[in-house]
């Protein structure tokens, strides 16, 4: 059973707030009573609030409302409602300023309980929508197994960042994975054993990852990171490290025989800022490299440029 909502009473100005909104108790609402800025501070760090009803001690509350936003979570939108005095138009602008892109609301400090009433529940309903609607978008762009991006999202991001690699000279990573064998134990095993190894290769490649990088998954068990301000040697570390993360599964997945080995073949492309010419030809590039490290058996990581050294012309992808 989900506790009652807790709204965070911030009564700053001493002016009776605590009694003007105590009916809502009543209405299966929680309280919690704060008299000052660092109480309430204190409080939004160690409690899931859920609605802050403030009255400002300064006039506006411009630095009050800014703390408070701060403080809040960032992955929950905790809506604050404003009292004030109505009469004084400085409040509605200092909340439309301070508060934006946040749910927040304006109430007039001589409200009748059920004012106060409508406007919360007004407000937790319109954060409720928002996260609604967060999650639809989520979905819309993750894939369902890994939580890593959809294919076409990806895009999206190796467009957008090979845009602002090329604009400020930026160098760029981008790394395709193959797990080897996967078809193999799809055959050998029920799928949801290979639908288990595809969750448990998305984990890995999330942890090997630092919170600038993208992920994505672009089909079956295929999977794609790419890795901003990352030069060759950078990349490469973090082709070692997936490497090791993927084989490091082998006799780990719940199903599948712990002599099964899982493995994968990675391909990776750089770029400095100037030396491509597109997006499309730095994917093409580590699809190539790719298929080259499917070609040489597998579990082992492949650089373009490394085949251009060794005076190879990439022969055409043909593994899928």
């Amino acid at each position: 059973m989900n506790p009652a909502p807790l709204i965070l009473v911030c009564d700053h100005r001493g002016e009776g707030l605590a009694e003007k909104v105590s009916a809502l108790a009543s209405e299966g609402y929680r309280l919690e009573l704060t008299r000052g800025l660092r109480q309430t501070l204190e409080r939004l760090a160690r409690l899931e609030v859920n609605v802050v009803v403030i009255d400002p001690l300064a006039s506006g509350g411009g630095v009050e409302l800014d703390a408070v936003k701060r403080a809040r979570p960032k992955t929950w939108p905790v809506p604050v409602l404003v009292v004030a005095d109505t009469r004084d138009p400085l409040p509605a602008l200092v909340g439309a300023r301070t508060l934006e892109g946040a749910p927040w609301d304006l109430i007039r400090r001589d409200a009748p309980p059920e004012e106060f009433l409508l406007r919360i529940g007004l407000l937790k309903a319109q954060v409720e929508r928002e996260l609604e609607m967060s999650v639809l978008r989520h979905r819309a762009t993750h894939d369902d197994r890994t939580d890593l991006l959809r294919p076409h999202s990806f895009q999206e991001r190796l467009r957008e960042h090979f845009s602002a690699a090329q604009r400020h000279g930026l160098d760029l990573a981008l790394l395709m994975l193959d797990l080897d064998k996967f078809g193999q134990i799809n055959k050998l095993f029920d799928h949801t054993i290979g639908d288990l190894v595809i969750v448990q290769v998305g984990n890995a490649i999330r942890a090997a990852l630092r919170a600038e990088d993208v992920a994505g998954r672009l089909g079956g068990d295929e999977f794609a990171v790419l890795l901003p301000y990352t030069k060759k040697v950078d990349a490469a570390h973090v082709v070692q490290r997936l490497l090791e993360e993927i084989r490091g599964l082998t006799g780990r997945v719940s199903g599948l025989a712990p002599d099964t080995p899982i493995s994968a073949s990675i391909g990776f492309e750089t770029f400095n800022g100037s030396d491509l010419d597109s997006e499309v030809t730095l994917r093409l590039h580590t699809e190539e490299a790719l298929s080259q490290a499917k070609r040489r058996g597998g579990d082992q990581g492949v650089y373009y440029r490394s085949l251009e050294s060794e005076g190879q012309e990439p022969p055409p992808s043909s593994d899928g």
